[in-house]
């Protein structure tokens, strides 16, 4: 009886069964917006402090900002492929309201659909997850990165036990509490935050996968094309939203070199800047790219790399420009630095505060700026 007792409570946690439904109807109750019936429902009475604490807007940005800064920091390849399976854990949990058994069941060759931004979930929850533009642009460039070739299929066979320690231990780094930032509050705080953007609880339901309580035959909500366009235009809303974390590079593309596997893509800027990308051979073929034609890049703050101008380090990164601190500003755990390059052109870099300590950071100070070819993410737009 323990053992069935046991084996049912864990179900309950892996599939929250009830706990984002009823922090929701609470709030949604609490602001006069109950769309869970056609029929007028009363709201239970609770004692106050009841559940557990929620992650809201800042610290989810604090989060986002923390992972992305701890991968940049590691440098030795094989650290950087472990830092970049967390993150890439992280990002689908957080974005994609993922379970954990969702998450590990994943085949990033199969399920992670970077060109069309949708994640397919299977299980007893099946759907099809739309997710952020700009974040699969990012995970496309991690995942072409030869660092994870010996990887793929399994990028996120990960145990367990180890996963939740580092969530942990990254939410410490943002002065957060363990119990708001474990996999399953990352996927309640994502529910409310698509609550919050206006998106119909029975949307959210269908983006979750949730169990819908009081149905007969308990079926996961239907994924209605209503209900995935009505997530796609808050998607688009919520891009509008952040677009102050990247860097974009607008010139001509003067090179094109190819193998059987990935292009590298070179191209200068109106002011003569040079760059260099490395995407796939199916991404120069879907975006059309060609040597003279026009082409945008982007390359997201934390990704970029700070370094001692005087300093003669022997990098990897393809893309390396001196210039000098113009602007800096510190929170807790990180330092934004806004560095004009020689050519006048300004690129932002977001690390981590130890880091900015480590390099003396100061307006005035010169600096080196460097991102690797495949931190570089292209666009026709």
């Amino acid at each position: 009886m323990k053992a069935q007792l046991a084996s049912f409570l864990d179900r309950a946690n892996a599939d929250e069964l009830t706990l984002l439904l009823y922090e929701t109807e609470k709030r949604l109750l609490r602001l006069g917006r109950n769309e869970l019936s056609d029929a007028p429902r009363q709201e239970k009475p609770s004692e106050e402090g009841e559940g557990p604490p929620q992650l809201d807007a800042e610290a989810l940005e604090r989060l986002d900002s923390a992972y992305a800064a701890w991968m940049n920091e590691a440098a030795a390849p094989g650290r950087r492929r472990s830092r970049g399976r967390i993150w890439l854990a992280f990002a689908l949990i957080r974005y994609g309201a993922l379970r954990l058994n969702e998450l590990f069941a994943l085949d990033d060759r199969r399920d992670i659909d970077c060109p069309r931004n949708l994640l397919r979930v299977g299980g007893p929850y099946a759907r099809t997850v739309q997710m952020p533009a700009e974040l699969m642009r990012q995970i496309a460039s991690l995942l072409d990165d030869p660092a994870f070739y010996s990887l793929r299929g399994e990028i996120l066979r990960i145990d367990p036990g180890y996963l939740r320690r580092k969530f942990y231990e990254l939410a410490a780094r943002c002065a957060l509490p363990g119990e708001v930032s474990n996999p399953r509050a990352l996927r309640q705080a994502r529910g409310m935050e698509l609550l919050n953007g206006g998106v119909p609880l029975k949307a959210v339901w269908s983006f979750m996968g949730r169990r819908v309580r009081g149905w007969t035959d308990g079926s996961v909500e239907p994924q209605t094309e209503i209900a995935q366009r009505i997530v796609r235009q808050y998607l688009n809303r919520e891009l509008k939203m952040k677009t102050s974390a990247r860097n974009v590079f607008v010139g001509k593309i003067t090179r094109i070199v190819r193998d059987s596997l990935l292009a590298e893509v070179e191209f200068a800027t109106l002011s003569g800047l040079k760059l260099t990308a490395v995407i796939t051979g199916e991404s120069l073929d879907s975006l059309g790219l060609a040597e003279g034609r026009p082409v945008t890049g982007m390359v997201k703050a934390p990704w970029v790399i700070l370094a001692e101008a005087e300093d003669n380090l022997k990098v990897s990164a393809r893309n390396r420009f001196s210039g000098q601190v113009s602007e800096l500003k510190h929170s807790e755990i990180a330092a934004e630095a806004l560095i004009t390059l020689r050519d006048g052109s300004q690129v932002c870099a977001l690390i981590t505060k130890d880091s900015a300590q480590n390099l003396k950071l100061a307006p005035g100070r010169e600096i080196m700026v460097m991102f690797k070819a495949f931190s570089v993410i292209l666009s026709t737009e």
